[in-house]
């Protein structure tokens, strides 16, 4: 990538969206920036006895249209700049699904596999204890990213009830069902890019048994591959941090789910089944007919762009495909169906989490499917619609589409034509 912050290259959507809209100069100053970034350091003691700090970042970046909405990631590469870019893309993801929240994000720079259990339930509670005074059910809503989970989501909502003194299950979303968490949570992230390419399977010219490549075999990548193969459709290569597999064939996918079930990589399948070793590189290059990079930002760059044969990206990861490498798969006639529409799923439950929360009502399974598929449809049909008429990208429509719903709050404030009347 060229030089400058994460941010800035978040910000080349925005200025595009601008392009197709007419909005005020107040309100891409506003979003140009994030409203608050803060950093800590987390002290906690080790198993061994000793004390160990890492550094942690909370970002709200708008809250415009309401309380701010976002993940908390443990990764050892974790930076300020990413989070600020990742709390961006929130701030248009929940205004694509027309959710009442801005976008937020938080991180620990840690690789949480070398921490003990316990360890890691003290760095949990360390996170909350150092960022209490930022987060709340009507102020910022974290929720699960990468390397956390469930459990780490109720530590920390226990953490925060604590140190408020009362029961407060809707600070964060995505905590286990005993501790309030909501039915569909676990595959809502894949469910909801499941119904964006059922609804759009026409238009994306998709018939038939359709071969499926899926990058990062995590969470999100285990359930799109069941949902598809569910459907009839044929899971030909899947990847992990360790390598990948294919199978002209179809891989199977029992096997795949029991490797990674126990532990252990997709590429101990290999010689299995018809299973074949292939280089984790090499997968955004398989021939397919769906490519769902699922893993981490920018898997998809200019290096590699030019060898992706698949007819459509399904981005379930935040950020997979660079800018740069957008233009390379427009050009190729590749339709990407974007983060903040395509992986808008997960947002979405956590939000039916909170509702129930704050009601101390839940839902059945079947009530959460339908509301998320018909959001699902009706934003992706919106989308699609400005995309066609306005002849952009899936992607820069669904920035307009947000855009134009953040600007229409931003000045229903006031703007500087109204207080220079």
């Amino acid at each position: 990538m060229s030089e400058g912050s994460l941010l800035d290259h978040a910000l080349v959507r925005l200025d595009e969206a601008a392009k197709h809209l007419t909005v005020d100069a107040d309100v891409i100053e506003k979003l140009k920036f994030a409203r608050e970034t803060t950093k800590a350091r987390l002290m906690i003691r080790m198993d061994d006895g000793s004390r160990k700090s890492f550094l942690a970042w909370r970002c709200r970046y708008d809250d415009t249209r309401g309380p701010t909405k976002g993940g908390i990631r443990f990764h050892p590469e974790s930076t300020a700049d990413e989070v600020e870019m990742l709390a961006f893309w929130m701030t248009f993801k929940c205004a694509v699904m027309n959710l009442p929240y801005g976008g937020g994000k938080g991180a620990v720079q840690v690789d949480p596999r070398k921490l003990s259990k316990a360890e890691l339930e003290r760095l949990s509670r360390a996170y909350i204890q150092a960022f209490a005074s930022i987060i709340g059910p009507d102020r910022d809503i974290p929720a699960p990213d990468v390397y956390t989970n469930s459990m780490i989501m109720g530590w920390m909502a226990d953490e925060y009830s604590q140190i408020v003194g009362q029961a407060s299950p809707a600070v964060i979303t995505g905590k286990p069902l005993a501790l309030g968490g909501s039915l569909g949570r676990g595959d809502a992230t894949a469910r909801g890019g499941y119904y964006l390419v059922r609804h759009l399977a026409d238009e994306l010219g998709l018939k038939g048994n359709l071969r499926i490549a899926v990058q990062g075999f995590g969470n999100a990548g285990q359930h799109i591959a069941r949902l598809l193969a569910a459907d009839g459709h044929t899971i030909v290569a899947v990847s992990d941090s360790e390598g990948a597999v294919q199978a002209a064939n179809g891989l199977d996918l029992g096997r795949l789910l029991a490797a990674k079930d126990n532990g252990r990589s997709v590429t101990s399948t290999a010689g299995e089944g018809g299973h074949e070793l292939l280089d984790g590189n090499a997968l955004v290059g398989v021939d397919c007919d769906i490519l769902v990079p699922s893993a981490l930002e920018n898997m998809i760059r200019i290096d590699n762009a030019d060898i992706v044969k698949a007819r459509i990206v399904l981005e379930l990861a935040n950020g997979p495909v660079t800018s740069e490498a957008d233009e390379v798969l427009e050009k190729k006639g590749i339709v990407v169906l974007p983060d903040i529409l395509a992986n808008a799923g997960g947002v979405t439950v956590s939000y039916f989490e909170w509702v129930q929360n704050r009601q101390g009502y839940y839902w059945p399974i079947e009530e959460i499917h339908d509301r998320l598929r018909i959001i699902m449809e009706r934003e992706g049909r919106a989308i699609w619609d400005v995309a066609k008429a306005k002849d952009v990208s899936v992607r820069t429509a669904a920035y307009v589409h947000a855009l134009a719903r953040l600007a229409e709050a931003i000045e229903a404030h006031g703007t500087q034509n109204y207080f220079a009347s």
